[in-house]
C-alpha cells in the first residue's frame, strides 16, 4: 500500500470514529442511573421487603427543643428524630391532662411541631410535662423551676448584645493589657507564655467539644454528636487550607521554603479561632437565658470575664517581638470577642441544638488547628519543643483555664 493510500486510509477511519463522550457526561451517568433506582424502590415501596415490618411497632423519636413560658401557657417545640411518622394525642402536666394546640398534627421525620398548652403555671414550681404519642408512647419535656419567658422585643435583643459584650469584647480586651509585659519578656519567657497559650487553645478545644457532644446526648436528629466532629473537621481543613494557601503566595526563605509564619498572621488565626469558640460560648448562653435557665447575676458575669480574659494574652503573645498598632490590636480583640454577642442573639432567637453543637464543633476544629500551628514557635536552640519551661507552660495553661471555667456556674 502506498503512501497515499495509507493516508486516506486514516483519514476514512478517522471520520469514522465516533466523537469521545464528554467526561462530565460519563461523571453525570451513574448518578442519574442511581437517582432512578431509588426513585423506582420507593415507587413500589421496597419490592420483597413489606413483610420485614409487619407487626412491628413504629419506631418514635422525639427531641424537646425549647419550652417558653407565658401567662397561663406553655409552649413547647418538639422535633421527631425517628424514621416513622410522630403524632402528640395528649399532654400530662403533672398528672393533668391539659388542652392544647399545636402547628402541625403529625410530624414526618426530622419536621418539627410547636406545642401551646393551657395551664396557668405557679411561678417557682416543678412540672412534670409528658407529651403522649397516639401510639401511647411518652416524651418527658420535665420543667424544673417555672419562670416567666422573656420577651423577645429590642430590650431583650440590647440585653443580649450587651451580655456579649460583658462575656467576651471586654474579657479579651483586658487580656490583651498584657501586651507591655509580653513585649519585654526574655526569648524563654515568651516561649513559657506560648507554651500558655498552647495550654488554654487545647483546653478551649477540649471543652467545646465536651459541651457540643453533651447537647446533643441521645438526640439523633441531624446525625446527633457526629454534627460536632463534622464541625471541628470542617474548621480545621478550612483554616489549613487557608493557611496553605497564603504561605502559598508569601515570600520564600533563603532555603527556597515558606518563611515562618509571620506572627501578626499568626495572631490573627488565634483571634479568629477564638472568635469561632466564643460564637458557639454565646450561643449556649443566650439560649440558656432564653428559656430560663440562666440567671444573669454579677457574679456569672465575674466569673466569665476572668475565664475569658486569658483569651487576650493568648493573642498578644505570638506579637512579643513585633507589636502592631493600636488599630490592628482593637480589630484582633473585636474578632476575638464580638462574636461572643452575636451567638447570645442566635441563641436567645432561633436555638436548636443541632446548631449549638455544630458552631462549637467549629470552634473547637479552629482553636486545635492554631494551637498545632503554635507548636513549632516553642522549639528551643537545639530544635526541642516541650523543655521543662514549655511543658510548664501548657500545664499552666490548662490548670488556669480549668479553674477559672469552676468560677462559671451556667
Amino acid at each position: 500500500m502506498s503512501l497515499d493510500e495509507k493516508t486516506a486510509a486514516a483519514q476514512a477511519s478517522e471520520l469514522h470514529r465516533r466523537p469521545p463522550v464528554p467526561r462530565w457526561l460519563l461523571g453525570l451517568g451513574p448518578l442519574v442511573l442511581i437517582a432512578i433506582l431509588l426513585g423506582l424502590f420507593s415507587l413500589l415501596n421496597a419490592p420483597g421487603l413489606a413483610k420485614l415490618s409487619e407487626g412491628v411497632p413504629p419506631k418514635e423519636e422525639v427531641a424537646v427543643e425549647d419550652i417558653r413560658l407565658t401567662p397561663g401557657q406553655i409552649e413547647i417545640s418538639v422535633r421527631n428524630e425517628g424514621p416513622d411518622p410522630v403524632s402528640i394525642a395528649q399532654v400530662n402536666v403533672s398528672d393533668y391532662y391539659a388542652m392544647f394546640t399545636q402547628t402541625r398534627a403529625t410530624m414526618a421525620p426530622l419536621e418539627s411541631s410547636t406545642l401551646t398548652i393551657s395551664y396557668h403555671w405557679v411561678d417557682g414550681d416543678p412540672y412534670e410535662v409528658a407529651l403522649v404519642t397516639s401510639i401511647g408512647g411518652k416524651i418527658p419535656a420535665n420543667i424544673d423551676a417555672a419562670a416567666l419567658s422573656p420577651e423577645r422585643g429590642t430590650s431583650f435583643f440590647g440585653l443580649m448584645t450587651l451580655l456579649g459584650i460583658y462575656v467576651g469584647v471586654i474579657p479579651v480586651a483586658l487580656g490583651m493589657l498584657w501586651m507591655p509585659f509580653v513585649r519585654r519578656a526574655s526569648t524563654a519567657w515568651v516561649r513559657v507564655l506560648l507554651g500558655l497559650t498552647v495550654g488554654l487553645l487545647a483546653f478551649l478545644a477540649i471543652d467545646a467539644t465536651l459541651e457540643a457532644v453533651d447537647l446533643v446526648a441521645g438526640n439523633g436528629s441531624f446525625g446527633g454528636p457526629m454534627v460536632v466532629f463534622l464541625g471541628t473537621v470542617t474548621a480545621y481543613l478550612i483554616l489549613e487550607g487557608t493557611d496553605a494557601w497564603m504561605r502559598r503566595h508569601q515570600k520564600l526563605s533563603a532555603a527556597g521554603q515558606p518563611a515562618a509564619l509571620p506572627p501578626q498572621r499568626l495572631a490573627l488565626l488565634i483571634a479568629i479561632g477564638i472568635g469561632l469558640h466564643n460564637l458557639g460560648e454565646g450561643l449556649a448562653i443566650g439560649s440558656a437565658y432564653a428559656v430560663g435557665s440562666l440567671a444573669l447575676g454579677a457574679s456569672l458575669i465575674v466569673g466569665f470575664a476572668i475565664h475569658n480574659t486569658t483569651e487576650g494574652l493568648a493573642i498578644v503573645t505570638p506579637l512579643a517581638k513585633q507589636p502592631p498598632g493600636l488599630a490592628r490590636l482593637a480589630l484582633l480583640g473585636l474578632t476575638a470577642g464580638a462574636p461572643a454577642a452575636a451567638g447570645a442573639l442566635i441563641g436567645a432567637t432561633v436555638y436548636q441544638p443541632a446548631l449549638a453543637a455544630f458552631l462549637l464543633g467549629i470552634g473547637a476544629g479552629a482553636v486545635a488547628q492554631v494551637a498545632v500551628k503554635l507548636l513549632p514557635l516553642l522549639k528551643d536552640h537545639t530544635g526541642k519543643t516541650f523543655t521543662p519551661l514549655t511543658a510548664a507552660g501548657v500545664i499552666l495553661g490548662l490548670a488556669v483555664m480549668f479553674t477559672t471555667g469552676l468560677l462559671v456556674q451556667a
